[in-house]
């Protein structure tokens, strides 16, 4: 009995002292801190699961390139801030280009789409004017296949011009002399001028083409007043037979020597001979012995009159 006495007074002691050493000021405190078995359960996994971990970051903590880190310089935060800001603002431009050009994309896609509906509407269109415009180049003389450059109305006209030219010749061959006959020509003309109603003298003297602006002044004015006549011959046929009775010559005469100045008043008094009436306007003197019903125009400081005379100058 003592010794069952003396082995609990040594037990309570133990125990005290294992309550006090582990922050209990008795072991009926430190018996009402014992937790339940299933809280010791739980907290035993958690500290299984820590010393797990623990191992896993020793090892990371072991590795050669953390402790490569660990002797870099401190790292420089503000630098590494602005850096950030600088990217997430050329982030924001890029999604924000980006964007914009997503919806270009889309828009060019559909102008695409109805760039090719134009283009299959456009085509028989393009291909009529393609032919309009061949048929404009060949009536306007423009076009290469129309190789001497005549319009159509030129075309047309030159048929009319031969018609001229053959009644002119009836009377420039008198005028003349026989020398001068004109020629109707469609050649080309130089520096691209539109052809078809070009005019050239066939010199009987010479046997070659001539062009007219190589006559003479007198020559030039009765072949003018030669083609003049054979417009009015042609306007006549071409209106029924309606006659041009009238028809006057201003100047001219000044340029004609004496014997063409008579065969080109010979070929005037043959058209009053056909019951037309003919006006002459000059100055020359020789022509008052011809025509004998003329007009002299007087002037004066009061002013301008006309005399009637009648007889042939002597």
């Amino acid at each position: 009995m003592a010794r069952t006495t003396e082995n609990l007074r040594t037990a309570t002691q133990r125990a005290e002292q294992a309550a006090q050493a582990a922050g209990f000021t008795s072991p009926a405190e430190a018996s009402d801190a014992l937790l339940p078995e299933n809280d010791l359960t739980r907290i035993s996994e958690e500290l299984t699961c820590w010393r797990e971990q623990r191992l896993v970051l020793t090892a990371r903590l072991e590795q050669p390139d953390l402790h490569n880190a660990a002797t870099q310089p401190p790292a420089d935060l503000e630098h590494a801030m602005a850096e950030l800001e600088t990217a997430t603002t050329a982030h924001s431009q890029a999604a924000s280009a980006e964007t914009q050009a997503t919806t270009r994309v889309t828009a060019l896609a559909a102008l695409g789409t109805q760039l090719a509906a134009f283009t299959e509407t456009l085509e028989p269109l393009e291909a009529a004017y393609r032919t309009v415009d061949h048929l404009h180049g060949l009536i306007s003389g423009g076009s290469p296949s129309n190789q001497l450059r005549m319009q159509l109305e030129s075309y047309v006209l030159a048929a009319r011009l031969e018609d001229v030219v053959d009644a002119a010749n009836i009377r420039l061959t008198r005028m003349s002399n026989h020398r001068f006959t004109l020629v109707h020509s469609d050649e080309r003309a130089a520096r691209g001028a539109k052809s078809g109603l070009g005019l050239k003298v066939l010199d009987a003297w010479s046997g070659h083409q001539r062009h007219t602006d190589t006559l003479s002044g007198g020559e030039s004015f009765y072949a003018s007043l030669s083609l003049a006549l054979g417009l009015a011959d042609v306007v006549t046929a071409e209106a029924g037979g309606q006659a041009l009775d009238t028809l006057f010559i201003d100047e001219g005469f000044g340029t004609l020597d004496d014997d063409t100045l008579h065969q080109v008043l010979d070929v005037l008094d043959s058209l009053r001979d056909h019951d037309r009436t003919v006006g002459v306007i000059s100055h020359v003197a020789e022509m008052r012995r011809r025509i004998t019903q003329r007009l002299h125009v007087r002037k004066s400081p009061v002013g301008s009159t006309l005399v009637h005379t009648t007889e042939a100058a002597e």
